[in-house]
């Protein structure tokens, strides 16, 4: 099997995309809790909106950073999906319509985050011992043992 330029380039696209979505997501957690950044501050314990900052504040930081990931990343899309069926489609059908579009959004790429992982450029590859996500060392592992995928 081949491997071509972009295939090469792809774990590296996917740590950038992964740093983006992880930062921007930070950015709406600060602010909804310290109102700024042009939103207002939640007060705190409210609920959904206070604790919904939180998971944005602390999941989107995972995310940029690369630490935990795949767990942030899918607690942070499902927060995203509640924020949306909850609090959104009550305004409409579809998210042009209610203002779910940041939601959705950030509820897909996300969840295509938890289970693509956080490619090049992640925390996580510090704190194993040859630098590889746990992925990585699994295909290793099984081309070693020479299992099927």
């Amino acid at each position: 099997m081949m491997i071509t330029r972009p295939g090469r380039a792809q774990p590296y696209a996917l740590g950038l995309f992964r740093i983006v979505i992880g930062l921007l997501f930070t950015c709406h957690g600060v602010a909804s809790l310290f109102g700024v950044l042009g939103g207002a501050p939640v007060p705190a314990g409210t609920w959904p909106g206070w604790y919904a900052a939180v998971i944005q504040l602390a999941g989107g930081t995972l995310v940029f950073l690369g630490l935990g990931t795949r767990t942030a990343a899918l607690v942070g899309s499902g927060s995203m999906a509640f924020a949306y069926f909850d609090v959104h489609q009550q305004r409409g059908l579809l998210p042009m319509e209610n203002g779910g579009e940041a939601a959705v959004l950030f509820c897909w790429t996300l969840l295509l985050i938890a289970f693509s992982g956080p490619g090049a450029l992640a925390a996580d590859r510090l704190f194993n011992s040859r630098g590889a996500t746990r992925e990585e060392t699994e295909v290793r592992r099984r081309q070693r043992l020479r299992v099927p995928a």
